[in-house]
Formats: structure tokens, sequence, C-alpha cells
């Protein structure tokens, strides 16, 4: 424009320079010719004004006019120009748009790209002119207008972008695609998760436009969607050259409690828990470890959910069909507990052979088992085998039968009325079973283990393992019983406690235990009795507490049913019984003797006056009362 405005100024003042040397050479004409000089006078050029500068015509004016503009070129604001760099300072580049003036970037926004003169760049055109009067242009905003156009043509169409991870960001990271910020979250780096986001700043990756806001100028971008398809693609070639029975060789990649999954090049299958042991495991990292390579056979695949059964056990013949010959019946074999069911224990012998032990087969004593009481997972125990069948796989095994049968000699080493020392190993509300020797047990009724105590349950009197006393009462040999007893070992102390504890005897005893019914007390020589609620009354109108002491009648002894009843009531009330009787003697022994003195005075007075008379009424009145 600068340049333009010299111009035009300049044809002006060469059109006036030339008006004026006219002019003289008019004069000097006039000079030589003194008649003409009115002439020339009136010839003179009066637009030229006082600065020796002629006007432009109407016509001159329009012709530069479009001179002028023809030099330029029509822009608008916000739109991507091209612009020449026509000069550098320090801190800015000149720029020429073919506008009327030319206008200043910052070299910040040349950085990742210097210029020098001449160069052709493209450029936002901001402003055409900002508060200063300046032209506002932008090569930032235009290169992040033009990536923007880019990212989003790139989502439309699907391309693979490349972009530069500049920094970590919370969730993930940060791209530059084409000159703008993209957002990579964690979960789309990679088809595996990852943790370490460090790793990837600095690095040049390809991505894939997954998502764009037109409103926030927002995109994020992918680098799992170019794996998930090539694996894709490598998946569907994998499964259309799929057969069962295939041998795969894969990788872990995951493991879980009810299996493995597994690599196979791009194809994941899963390897059960069932499917990778002949024997049981508890888990597969009990023989599975991450990033293991095996081989596994493919048992099952489906085309549409794309998923692969796979099997590890498969690779080798199953243990029964080469079992060895010294497992047979009759054989003493040894395995580990890997399950326990009420019913009894399965003990692996060989990984994938397993045998049941029942409780039956435990131990020759007829009291129940608990197997999951006898057993233990992991323990190691040797059976003898039973019963064995190949066809069915099936294998019964017996821990007793490893010993002779105790039962067969039972009389002569348990004879009736021998006394043996036991285990208590059980105990139910009717008795107390007590183990002899291994595979030699009875039971104690709840009624032989005390002469003297009524229990309601056997365990106030025993415990679970202690050690006690027994005489064999009874031996059933066919149902494999022993009827024991404890209390038998002394004579029954009931035959001489009548005389000990007559009724209407008195003893000092305290309440144990109080009910609505009445108070259990104790007794000499280990005895309970029995108080009912009305016999606990005293004579001030309360009742004997719970630990209390106190005196006690008896007032029921039943040697049959065991039972002594006392009372506390009837002795205050007896007592109280027989002072009232004593005052009622003492009264009517008064009385027969006033009879008798009234009746000699009748006698010995022949004669009664009017004061005797008086005398006798009083005395009559008096015995009237009295009786």
């Amino acid at each position: 424009m600068n340049f333009l405005l010299k111009q035009l100024n300049a044809d002006a003042q060469e059109g006036a320079a030339a008006e004026v040397e006219a002019a003289e050479e008019t004069a000097t004409a006039t000079t030589n010719a003194p008649v003409a000089v009115e002439t020339a006078h009136d010839d003179f050029n009066w637009d030229v004004d006082k600065r020796n500068v002629s006007t432009y015509s109407k016509e001159d004016r329009e012709k530069y006019d479009k001179v002028y503009d023809g030099t330029f070129q029509q822009i608008t604001d916000n739109t991507m120009v091209n612009g020449t760099i026509v000069a550098l300072t320090k801190t800015d580049a000149v720029v020429n748009i073919g506008f009327k003036s030319d206008g200043l970037i910052s070299l910040n926004e040349f950085r990742d790209a210097p210029v020098k003169v001449g160069d052709v760049v493209e450029i936002m055109v901001v402003e055409k002119e900002d508060r200063d009067g300046n032209l506002h242009l932008s090569r930032k905003q235009a290169r992040t207008t033009r990536a923007w156009e880019r990212i989003v043509e790139a989502h439309k169409s699907g391309e693979v972008v490349t972009g530069s991870v500049t920094s970590k960001t919370k969730g993930g990271l940060i791209v530059d695609v084409f000159g703008m910020e993209t957002f990579l979250p964690g979960s789309q780096i990679d088809v595996k998760p990852v943790t370490d986001y460090d790793q990837f700043v600095g690095k040049t990756m390809e991505f894939k436009v997954v998502k764009v806001n037109e409103t926030i100028k927002n995109a994020v971008v992918s680098h799992k969607a170019l794996i998930e398809s090539d694996i894709e693609a490598q998946r569907a070639e994998i499964i259309s050259k799929l057969e069962k029975g295939q041998v795969l060789e894969g990788t872990i990649k995951n493991i879980t409690d009810f299996g493995a999954f597994m690599d196979l090049g791009g194809l994941d299958g899963l390897l059960y828990i069932t499917d990778i042991s002949w024997g049981r495991i508890n888990h597969p990292s009990e023989v599975l470890k991450l990033d293991q390579k095996l081989n596994v056979v493919v048992l099952d695949f489906d085309d549409d959910k794309k998923r692969i059964s796979l099997g590890l056990k498969q690779l080798t013949p199953h243990p029964w069909d080469v079992l060895p010959e010294t497992i047979k019946e009759g054989e003493i074999v040894s395995g580990k507990v890997v399950n326990i069911e009420d019913y009894g224990a399965f003990l692996e012998v060989l990984p994938g052979v397993e045998g049941l032990v029942h409780v039956s087969e435990i131990t020759w004593a007829n009291t129940p088992v608990n197997a999951k009481e006898f057993f233990k997972l992991g323990d190691e125990h040797s059976a003898k085998v039973v019963t064995l069948d190949k066809e069915t796989r099936k294998m019964s095994l017996s821990i007793k039968q490893m010993t002779d049968d105790p039962w067969s000699i039972i009389e002569n080493k348990f004879p009736v009325d021998s006394k043996h020392k036991g285990i208590v190993k059980n105990i139910t509300p009717y008795g107390v079973f007590v183990e002899l020797e291994a595979g030699i047990g009875g039971m104690i009724h709840i009624s032989d283990l005390s002469w003297l105590k009524r229990l309601n349950h056997p365990s106030e009197y025993t415990k679970v393992n202690d050690e006690i006393d027994v005489i064999i009462l009874n031996i059933d040999k066919e149902g494999r019983k022993l009827q024991l007893g404890h209390k038998q070992l002394e004579e029954d102390p009931w035959n001489t406690l009548g005389e000990t504890f007559p009724v209407g005897s008195i003893h000092e005893c305290t309440v144990i235990k109080r009910d609505d019914k009445g108070a259990v007390v104790s007794l000499p020589y280990g005895l309970e009795g029995f108080v009912p609620a009305r016999h606990l009354a005293k004579e001030d109108g309360t009742n004997i507490a719970s630990e209390e002491t106190n005196q006690f009648v008896v007032i029921e002894f039943d040697r049959n049913e065991k039972r002594i009843v006392l009372s506390h009531a009837r002795i205050w009330e007896k007592a109280k019984q027989e002072e009232v009787e004593a005052e009622k003697k003492e009264k009517a022994a008064e009385a027969d003797a006033t009879k008798k003195a009234v009746k000699n005075i009748q006698q010995k007075v022949e004669k009664a006056t009017l004061g005797d008379l008086s005398a006798l009424a009083d005395l009559k009145k008096k015995l009237d009362n009295e009786g």
C-alpha cells in the first residue's frame, strides 16, 4: 500500500512539473513577443494549488482507483489465506497477504517450523483491523483450524493418523495430532491393562480418531482400536482354520478362579480348570503361571460368539486307561484326601484316579463317625482296595480292613462284668459313647452314669475326650454293640439311704437351683432333693432364696424312683401346731381342775346362802368362758 501511495504522489508531481515547465515556456515566448502577454496570462492553469500540485480529473481518479483496487485481495475475518514472509524482526515476522497493509505474527508461532524471508505460510485472518487499526494474523489458529478439519475428516473416514504423545494427564495421555492436542484414555492405549503411562510419553504412535466434539473442538483417539482391528483380522483367519482336536500353542495371559485365558496369536481361548489336569486342583495357579507357553487342544469353538474352549489334560491319556498293575483289589494303596462328603472321603491314589472311603469303612466300631472330623483335606492315608471297576472308573477303599476285625474275639478281651477304662468320644441326650480301643466301643445310658444324681443331660456328668471307668453290662456281637455302665462299679447306695433319710428326719441343705415348680437342694453324700414351691415358705412370709442354707424335713423318700422330697415350711408349721396343741392341753387340764373343785364344794355345802350362790354364779361364768 505504501508503495502505491508513493507511486501516485510521484505521478501527481510529474504532472504538476510538466505544467509548470509548459507555463515557463509560454512565458519565455511572451517575452520575445510582448504583444501576446495578456493572452498567456489568461491561459494559466489555475488547477495547480499553492503546493504546486495539480488535482486529478474525475476520469483519471476512477482510472487510478481501479488500478489501486486491483492490486489487493478481498478478505474477511476468520478466513484462511496464504501469506509471504517479507521481513523478520527479533520478535515478529512481517507477512504480506496482498492486503492494504502487512501483518505481524509472533515468532513463537513458528517454533515448530522456523521460517525465512520469502517463505509462503498458511495463516488465519483474525481481524482485518483490530482496535489499534492493525491487521491481526495468526499462524497458530490457522494450524489449529486446519488440524481440526483433518481430525474430523479422519473420524468420518476412519483414517489412521500419526501423533506424538506429549504428556501424561489424569486418566490417560495427551497426543499431538496434526498440531492439535487430543486425549488418549488409559483404557484405549492397549488391549492389555496399562498401569505405567510414563513409558509412552515422547513416543510417536498410530491412532484412530474415535470421538469428536464439534462444540468444544475436542477429540478422543485410540491406539487399542488399531490393535483390535489387527487382532480381529488375525482372529478371523485363525477361526477359519480351526478344527476340533487341533493342537495350538498359546500363552497364559490371565488366570482366574475358574480357569485361564490364553493368547493363541491374536485370538483368545479359555482353558477351564477341569480341563487343566486329570487330578483335582483347587486353583489354576497351582499348575499354571502368567506368560507361560503351552500346547493345548481345541475342544470346541463358536464362530458367532468367537469362543474357543481349550484342553490341556486331553494331550495325555486318561490315568484310568493306564492304571498300573500294582493297583488291584486286596492291595494297600496310599492317597491324598481331595474331597470330603458326609458319606465319606475321596483319596487321590494317582492324578485322576480316586477311591472312596465310606464312613462305614473307617473303623470297626459301631459308633457313628463324622467324616469331616476324621479326615482333613490334603492329609495322606493308607487304605485297602475293596472293589475296582476300570470301566466305570470307580474304586472303593477301606481303612478298617487293614486290621483284623476285633469283634470276632470280643468275648475274650471284653467279657461281661469286666472293668475297663475308655475315652468319651461322643455325647448324646440319651447317653455317652465310649471307645475302649480302636474299633471297640459302647454306650453308657444316661441312667447308668450315677446312682445319686438325676441328670438332665450327660454333659452335666462328663465331657468329650474325658477318661471314664466302665463295666461291660452286655455284648451284642451281631449288632457290634457293647452296653456299658459306670454307676455299677459301686454298690447302690439307695439300699441304705432309707435309714439315713427317713421321712420326718431334718437335714441342713443349700438351695442349688430354683424355678417356678420349686427348688433343688443339696443333701449329704452328694445327694440332691426336691422342695416344692409351697414348701419353701418361711414363718415370716418370705421364701427361701437360691444359695441359702436352712433346715429341711424329709416328707417323701422313694427308693425306686430315687427321689427325696423335702419341706422347710413343715418344720415351723409343725412346731406351731405342737405349740397350739400344748396350749389346748394346758387349758383343758385347768378346766378339769376347776370342775373338780366345784364338785367338792357342792358336796360339802348343804345349804347355799345368797352370797354363796353369787360366788357360784361367777365361778360358773368363768368356766363357761374358758370352755
